[in-house]
């Protein structure tokens, strides 16, 4: 049975994520929260959520890639929530995984 391997993205509203998934098991789930930053203001704010993707994604996809054991080429595809969420959020996720699906032709 050949090997599939997605990379999943998630960046809906205040948190930024990525999993490794293999022949349909997780094999990595990373999760950077921002619920410290947003229960100052009592509540998600949207301007500060999609700011703190940003920095965030890369770093995210990075660790969920290396916890797994998968290098970014082996990805044979990738997943990304286009809504519902905060579109400036949403943003963020799927010009990322648009770029690297881009860049590895996927």
């Amino acid at each position: 049975m050949n090997k599939l391997t997605i990379l999943a993205v998630e960046t809906s509203c205040d948190e930024t994520a990525a999993a490794v998934v293999e022949n349909g098991k997780i094999k990595a789930s990373i999760i950077a929260s921002q619920a410290k930053i947003h229960n100052q203001f009592g509540g998600v704010v949207p301007e500060v959520a999609a700011r703190e993707h940003i920095p965030s994604i890369i770093p995210v996809i990075e660790l969920a890639l290396k916890t797994s054991g998968t290098r970014l080429v082996n990805v044979d595809y990738i997943a990304v929530t286009q809504g519902p969420g905060l579109i400036t959020s949403l943003m963020t996720g799927t010009e990322t995984a648009q770029v690297l699906g881009l860049a590895l032709s996927k």
